[in-house]
């Protein structure tokens, strides 16, 4: 289906006495939503760094025999999202170096990558084109510097100006790990303890399945440094929290708990922020699965119009080997959602989800809502039109694909063909987060980018 893609999410584990590879496995699985192209897991046991990955879900990767071949009281973890770089293997993390003395996994994207590639080519490193991104080039570079001599922390703490863009990290060496995040604190990453040891995650929902109970979020511009001497930190440079504020729209789970706000419960306010600006008339509220849930309980609650399950999501749908004949294919958004006749037939339907980027698929779901013989389909969306794109670390397309960026709304509803076409305004979408807008990064409704993206702002059109 057409969503909106996020890179990966990324896992981390340090304790002695701790089975490191198995819990990254299980903390990889509860972060399967944020990547389904590639897992992959490194280890060190203090005198050998061990790693494995492959194309697929974590399920389709892992087996017990590899969990085994992956030893060790250290441990970090990716899932990642297909991109523009690749969905091959040779694109999949953990990034080792050729000594494997470190491995580094990686939450966000670098577009301004000159800075860092001018010290590469100062210090006459020169890397093949094949397999060449912004994890590599950071690992590279700090590769380089601890092969001068220096330690894996100063190594950071040098390289860190050069990073012009999105990240939060992880990295282990053979007795540490160590986390960063940029100075704005773009993409989410929370630390846990774990029977005297620390786990990292890029959202909290992880911690729960393996009992780790949360501390705190890596706060921006820090660096964390854990080793058999325990938790060391270290602020870099001065942060300014700028979390995408996408992650409460789509990307974590409704579990997960970002500055201090339950996701689930933030969505349910989107749903009752909508329901004071848009009052419809309708018989039924139906979300579409699975983020738009609590938005659609909220909007129900609030409007006193009935919610009901009325699309059914194939919950193994997710990602399969095995290409679909042309048939199928052309079934488009019937092969994943299954419309309740009985819910939809003769009535009045307000569906709901979370965002709309091309329009394809709520195009194809406002057709088969009126073929399942809905009188009335009005669309509500739960986030302001999507009218930029983003360079933070998501897979949003160029910004002429986005159906905000070329239409009025009006012209969106002709497109989608639905009764009515709303959007949650900018400040209720704010509002609902009972937190400040200056803690956010909006770039995607409002094309403000905090952070250098380089000669590619020239492309974004205002």
């Amino acid at each position: 289906m057409e969503k909106i893609g996020e890179k990966c999410g990324v896992f981390g584990v340090y304790g002695k006495g701790l089975d490191a590879s198995r819990l990254t496995f299980f903390g990889l699985y509860a972060l399967q939503h944020r990547g389904q192209e590639s897992s992959g897991i490194a280890t060190s046991d203090g005198k050998e760094l061990f790693c494995y990955k492959n194309s697929g879900l974590v399920s389709q990767v892992f087996n017990e025999k590899i969990i085994e071949d992956l030893p060790g009281h250290i441990a970090i973890g990716h899932n990642r999202y297909s991109t523009s770089s690749g969905s091959g293997v040779e694109h999949a993390q953990p990034i080792e170096v050729s000594d494997k003395s470190i491995a580094l996994v990686h939450n966000g994207n670098i577009p301004n990558v000159k800075k860092i590639l001018d010290f590469l080519k100062k210090k006459n490193i020169k890397l093949s084109n094949n397999n060449l991104s912004d994890s590599r080039i950071i690992t590279e570079a700090l590769h380089c510097l601890v092969k001068e001599g220096k330690q894996i922390e100063k190594a950071i703490e040098e390289i860190f100006p050069l990073l012009i863009g999105s990240f939060s990290i992880l990295i282990i060496t053979k007795e540490k790990m160590i986390a960063i995040r940029d100075h704005f604190g773009i993409r989410p990453l929370s630390i846990a303890k774990l029977n005297g040891g620390y786990v990292f995650s890029s959202e909290t929902c992880a911690f729960h399945p393996i009992g780790a109970n949360f501390i705190r979020e890596v706060n921006p511009g820090e660096m964390v440094v854990i080793d058999e001497n325990g938790m060391t930190i270290k602020q870099i440079t001065k942060g300014q929290q700028k979390l995408d504020i996408f992650e409460f729209v789509y990307f974590s789970r409704p579990d997960s708990t970002l500055l201090g706000q339950s996701v689930y419960e933030v969505r349910k306010k989107f749903g009752i922020q909508l329901a004071k600006e848009n009052v419809i008339k309708a018989d039924v509220v139906i979300p579409i699965p699975e983020t738009a849930i609590p938005v659609a309980i909220g909007y129900s609650n609030a409007s006193h119009i009935p919610f009901e399950m009325g699309l059914i999501k194939s919950r193994y749908i997710h990602r399969t080997f095995i290409e679909p004949e042309q048939h199928i294919r052309e079934q488009g958004v019937k092969l994943k959602l299954a419309p309740l006749k009985e819910i939809i037939n003769g009535k009045r339907i307000i569906i709901i989800d979370d965002s709309i980027v091309r329009g394809t698929t709520s195009k194809q779901i406002v057709k088969l809502l009126f073929e399942t013989g809905a009188k009335e389909v009005h669309f509500l969306v739960s986030s302001p039109p999507v009218k930029f794109p983003d360079f933070y670390g998501i897979d949003i397309p160029n910004q002429k694909s986005l159906l905000a960026s070329t239409k009025t709304i009006e012209e969106m509803n002709t497109y989608l063909g639905s009764t009515s076409l709303n959007f949650l305004s900018y400040n209720g979408m704010i509002k609902a987060t009972n937190i400040p807008e200056s803690s956010f990064c909006t770039s995607c409704f409002t094309g403000k980018y905090p952070i250098d993206i380089g000669d590619v702002k020239k492309e974004i059109i205002y």
